[in-house]
């Protein structure tokens, strides 16, 4: 196993989001060329990455998950605390209901 290299630790912020197949491709391009450089232009995460969820029934609409990369917890809980409610809400006043999404937080380990 590969040791991880102190630049490569921190918290993992995980969105993950069944899209209904009728917004999956305007929802998809706002994601990427919207929502995500609003949130990275926080300054509460360094990267992030897109990923799809394969082997998931997609008959209503494609998964995805959004993992955001904080530097430490007090990073993240400043994303949560101070722009998360206005995001999220914005999120809704867009999309309304043709988005499911489900949140967790991770700490890399190795």
């Amino acid at each position: 196993m590969s040791e991880v290299k102190e630049s490569d630790k921190g918290i993992i912020y995980n969105v993950t989001i069944k899209v209904d197949k009728g917004i999956a491709t305007a929802w998809l391009a706002w994601l990427l060329e919207e929502h995500i450089p609003a949130i990275i232009a926080t300054g509460c995460f360094h990267s992030y990455k897109v990923v799809r969820l394969l082997e998931t029934d997609d008959a209503e609409g494609p998964t995805y998950a959004i993992q955001y990369f904080a530097t430490d917890l007090a990073e993240y809980t400043r994303y949560i605390r101070e722009h998360a409610p206005a995001f999220r809400q914005d999120s809704t006043n867009k999309w309304g209901n043709a988005f499911i999404a489900f949140r967790s937080v991770m700490e890399v380990i190795a």
